[in-house]
């Protein structure tokens, strides 16, 4: 995430970064983002620049998109899940109707002093880990 609002993280390496995440490509979702772009789709071995992603695990039905968006969308049901990242900051909040909004928060720049984060969805179970310590923890935001 770069552009001429924030300064490059320390150490900032897209390419190690597009290597990494391309040896794990079949375990990765991914939406577009606010910088997504066609160069980048050039590099990577997955997709990342669908605006949606849906999953259904059997009982849960996942909707993955950047985020800027989310005031178009229903709260979600009791068996819902909106997965979403634009603001930067990790987020666990169950909707009146017994669904969720699920923020991983940022690998690369985390906002309101989170720590640097992204989430695993298994077994029906999301797990938020800081990237630096890789630590599992539960969002206090």
């Amino acid at each position: 995430y770069h552009g001429p609002r924030n300064d490059l993280p320390k150490d900032y390496d897209p390419k190690k970064v597009t290597a990494a995440l391309n040896e794990i490509n079949d375990k990765i979702l991914c939406v577009r983002g606010n910088c997504e772009a066609e160069v980048d789709q050039m590099m990577l071995s997955f997709p990342v620049l669908a605006d949606y992603a849906f999953l259904f695990d059997g009982k849960t039905k996942i909707t993955a998109t950047h985020g800027h968006k989310l005031d178009s969308f229903t709260p979600p049901k009791s068996d819902e899940v909106i997965v979403y990242g634009h603001t930067h900051v990790p987020v666990d909040h169950k909707s009146d109707n017994g669904g969720r909004f699920i923020n991983p928060g940022a690998v690369s720049i985390p906002k309101q002093a989170s720590p640097h984060s992204y989430i695993v969805y298994e077994d029906g179970i999301f797990t938020w880990y800081d990237l630096e310590s890789g630590e599992s923890y539960v969002p206090r935001f």
